[in-house]
């Protein structure tokens, strides 16, 4: 479908969380002002997420502080009791998103087709962006573009970076320095389902460092179960990496990955991160499916595992399994060997020999800033 209308005067974007998914949204927003540069839009954004795209100019952010509970309920609804939108774009898959929704104002509220729209969110809508199957996340974002009759995709971020941010990610990677970052946790929890042995991170830092010549540095939440997993990499490791897991905000975060030469990391925000920072990601998925999460301009370079981890442990196929089945035993990220992670370095190593581009961007992004070194046998 695609709905009849002008370019509307005002715009609300609902998509609170997570670091990822904010990332894959922020283009699809970048799309709509391009087609509609004279609309205003407002976007509902959590907290934490806010802290890394809340100074964009041109768009105003509300925060939703989701650990306030009801109280952030109602401070919302308070915020917005005198206003109306034209449009609501209801972004975000889940029952606390759309309960929120229930603030905004707006006669055309546009959410997931019913295929897709779990947690009830079509009940909370009354448009639906049309069904495609098995879709990468960001591709089924920019179907709300699509269904608002704006087809041409501006995959741009353009996030601001306080220079206090750029001048602590040059003190930790100077210029000309090449760097590999690794961020080893999905999410606060140890022994996540998408987290890969910290053993196995320790020998890939080892060999980045001593074989390949690379800066490498850990980062991570301040989590206590992030600190740990950042030890247990640095007591494992030969040759110390940068231990920074703990001591960057989001802004830091993403100064560090424009500084850096390659990012690995598993399916988490800081894969997604680096995508819009334009540094290529060795992703390593065992546990969810790269068709549907991978670093977006990084696919070429994800270890993937899935389909053998679907087949062991879940006992499905993955290309008849449901879209965005996971496999949510720790051991699926066991399948991915240390090999597999260096070779996949090796082979970007060689891409850049050869002088190919590391991410499949657009001309709107800009080319990376530091690229990797030759590899022993280039140069």
């Amino acid at each position: 479908m695609s709905l009849d209308m002008p370019p509307p005067v005002s715009v609300c974007i609902l998509r609170l969380s997570a670091v990822g998914d904010v990332c894959h949204t922020l283009p699809v927003v970048r799309t709509l002002q391009n087609a509609w540069p004279d609309t205003r839009f407002t976007w509902i954004i959590g907290k934490l997420e806010a802290t890394l795209l809340g100074d964009i100019p041109g768009i105003e952010f509300i925060i939703f502080d989701k650990s306030q509970g009801w109280k952030a309920a109602w401070q919302l609804r308070r915020a917005l009791q005198a206003r109306q939108f034209d449009l609501l774009l209801h972004m975000q898959l889940s029952l606390r998103a759309s309960l929120v929704s229930r603030a905004v104002r707006a006669p055309l509220r546009l959410g997931f087709d019913r295929q897709r729209a779990h947690d009830w969110q079509w009940l909370f809508t009354n448009q639906r962006i049309p069904y495609i199957p098995r879709q990468h996340v960001m591709d089924s974002l920019f179907g709300f573009a699509e269904a608002c009759g704006v087809k041409r995709k501006v995959l741009r971020w353009d996030i601001p970076m306080p220079p206090e941010a750029e001048a602590f990610a040059q003190q930790q990677i100077p210029a000309g320095t090449p760097a590999l970052i690794i961020s080893p946790c999905a999410n606060a929890r140890f022994r996540n389902f998408r987290n890969w042995r910290a053993e196995r991170y320790a020998e890939v830092a080892d060999y980045a460092a001593e074989k390949l010549g690379l800066r490498v540095i850990l980062t991570g939440g301040p989590s206590e179960a992030e600190r740990e997993y950042g030890a247990h990499i640095e007591a494992a490791a030969h040759t110390k990496p940068v231990n920074l897991i703990g001591c960057t905000d989001l802004k830091q975060l993403l100064a560090l990955l424009q500084c850096a030469s390659v990012l690995i990391a598993p399916d988490s925000g800081p894969a997604h991160m680096a995508t819009a920072a334009g540094t290529p990601v060795i992703g390593l998925y065992a546990s969810t499916n790269p068709e549907r999460a991978a670093p977006y301009f990084s696919q070429r370079w994800c270890v993937n595992r899935y389909p053998q981890a679907m087949r062991e442990f879940n006992h499905q196929e993955a290309a008849s399994a449901r879209w965005g089945t996971r496999v949510r035993d720790p051991a699926a990220m066991d399948l991915i060997t240390v090999s597999d992670v260096t070779g996949k370095l090796d082979a970007l190593l060689a891409a850049r020999g050869r002088g190919e581009m590391l991410v499949d961007v657009t001309a709107s992004t800009p080319p990376h800033p530091h690229p990797l070194p030759l590899g022993e046998g280039e140069k």
